[in-house]
């Protein structure tokens, strides 16, 4: 389902005959910015009443047209063509299409039925904006990319992504070199590619995505190292040395999943720097991954379905894992990536908005997304204000009790609600009771008052729920609030969850890792179980 309520286009038929009567006709058509009438980039998707899919390709020779071909199971399906801003064609046999067209989100898709005769069909499809954020200064980015660098800028611009960062190193056997990766592309250059002034790719970045250890098959997990400067030239396991590799060259790690196996391990041994909030099986099709990784813990409450895992549960899970770090003082900043090019999920679907206060530049995004200047959305777009202005990173906080402003400035077409966490918990929400003519209306800013009186964090999350019951959201990054003397304590549930998964992986992985190795989980385990010391 398209993520937001659909706009009817103009279309109009040089001739239509019943379908019965012939074999097929020539679709050419553009697609434009309502407003503006400016030809766009777009994703488009082709699908026949019978459900086959078809793909577009550019009716002219400057263009470029990228197809998308994905699918996980009978449902879960992503079969697009990603279109640069030039006039598209498609041949098609007689009947009925739907035709679905997208752009990044902040503009709404649309959604248009025709019926192919014998004659040429032209139509022209205008997109309509409801946002603008980088006139705000917040500028998109997806930090999971397996696109290759060739097809990478068609489908950034269609999907009006700013910073797309492909893991065109990939590892999948311990002990090996990134450039010796069997899943690794051609050596690249450390070098910007600048695709428009706005849209960029730094391509030298490296996933180690182990599944075997010596000739073993033995699952570990996955962990990027992006932005660095030169190829990552050992192997993983231990993953310290590759840690500080890639922040000695200014790079970020992002933890990828939290459920694989040694991701518990790997946030306090490589102080990873971004969690993925949004990450490669949250979808616009179908959730798929039901029973994949590490279960849900028991603490966490949260609904158990006879088949596993829905996508509400595992969007909440993810979340739940968050805050448990961040209350054992693991300040990761929030990411989003998609696995576009392996996943059935076109590029950008669930992305990271940064602020960009002095114009857009790589290297102040990358800044602004390590400071946490950021939010993480999958539909609705929303800034959070502390006090009247964007926030710090960490506030100190003097006084014994201090109150803070938090306003929350959301846009959503859809029902909504936003929900304030301070250390993980709901504290406060407001909700909308429904759009369109007659609906209350949803204040495009709201107003929370805070009071502060120990080291804390705040956060805010805002859901839009489409027709089909499915949600999407946004979420802020965490606001710090030190208090000298007064430390935030983990909680004794939260802690107790990630001491049980070390000790799980100390023993499965003993007798099949170097003690080298080993001893880094045994680090790992000494941290929490000080935690463990302080929890409440």
């Amino acid at each position: 389902m398209p993520m937001r309520s659909l706009i009817l286009l103009s279309l109009s038929f040089t001739a239509l005959i019943p379908a019965t009567q012939i074999n097929g006709a020539t679709l050419t058509g553009t697609i434009r910015d309502d407003a503006t009438g400016q030809v766009l980039p777009a994703r488009l998707y082709i699908r026949a009443q019978t459900g086959n899919w078809h793909f577009a390709r550019s009716a002219e020779s400057a263009g470029r047209a990228v197809e998308y071909r994905k699918q996980r199971g009978d449902k879960s399906v992503e079969m697009h063509t990603a279109l640069s801003a030039h006039p598209f064609i498609a041949e098609l046999a007689a009947g009925k299409y739907t035709l679905t067209v997208e752009h990044g989100k902040e503009y709404h898709p649309a959604e248009r039925e025709i019926d192919v005769g014998d004659q040429p069909i032209n139509v022209e499809l205008r997109l309509k904006r409801w946002i603008n954020m980088a006139q705000q200064g917040w500028y998109s980015g997806d930090t999971h990319v397996h696109r290759t660098l060739d097809e990478l800028p068609t489908a950034m611009l269609a999907d009006d992504l700013n910073v797309a960062l492909p893991l065109t190193y990939w590892v999948t056997k311990s002990d090996t070199p990134s450039a010796e990766g069997n899943r690794s592309g051609a050596p690249v250059e450390p070098k910007l590619i600048e695709v428009t002034s706005t849209n960029v790719i730094w391509p030298l970045n490296t996933e180690y995505e182990i599944f075997s250890v010596g000739e073993k098959r033995h699952t570990l997990g996955a962990v990027f190292g992006l932005g660095h400067h030169s190829v990552l030239a050992r192997g993983a396991p231990p993953v310290k040395p590759i840690a500080e590799q890639v922040h000695r060259e200014g790079g970020l790690l992002d933890l990828d999943k939290h459920n694989w196996p040694w991701s518990m391990m790997i946030v306090p041994v490589m102080k990873v720097d971004l969690y993925e909030l949004s990450n490669k099986y949250i979808w616009r099709t179908e959730f798929g991954f039901r029973t994949w990784g590490e279960p849900i813990p028991v603490y966490m409450g949260l609904p158990r379905d006879p088949a596993g895992m829905d996508e509400k549960s595992w969007t909440e899970f993810g979340f739940l894992n968050y805050y448990a770090l961040l209350n054992c003082g693991f300040r990761m900043m929030p990411t989003a990536g998609t696995a576009s090019g392996v996943h059935p999920v076109p590029l950008g679907w669930g992305r990271v908005y940064v602020h960009c206060p002095q114009g857009f530049s790589y290297a102040e995004w990358m800044k602004g997304l390590a400071a946490g200047r950021s939010f993480v959305s999958t539909g609705p777009m929303m800034v959070v204000e502390v006090n009247g202005e964007l926030p710090k990173k960490a506030y100190e906080q003097t006084a014994e009790r201090a109150t803070y402003k938090l306003t929350v400035k959301s846009s959503s077409p859809s029902p909504r609600r936003i929900e304030v966490l301070q250390a993980g918990r709901k504290i406060t929400e407001a909700r909308s009771t429904g759009m369109g003519v007659g609906a209350e209306p949803f204040p495009p800013a709201q107003t929370f008052e805070i009071s502060v009186w120990s080291s804390t964090w705040l956060a805010v999350r805002c859901f839009e729920t489409l027709p089909d019951g499915r949600e999407r959201f946004a979420h802020s990054a965490p606001i710090f609030i030190d208090v000298p003397g007064k430390p935030l304590a983990p909680r004794k549930a939260e802690v107790e969850y990630l001491i049980s998964r070390v000790k799980a992986e100390i023993a499965r992985n003993t007798g099949v890792l170097s003690a080298e190795a080993l001893a880094e989980y045994g680090e790992a385990l000494a941290k929490y179980e000080e935690l463990a010391k302080v929890a409440e």
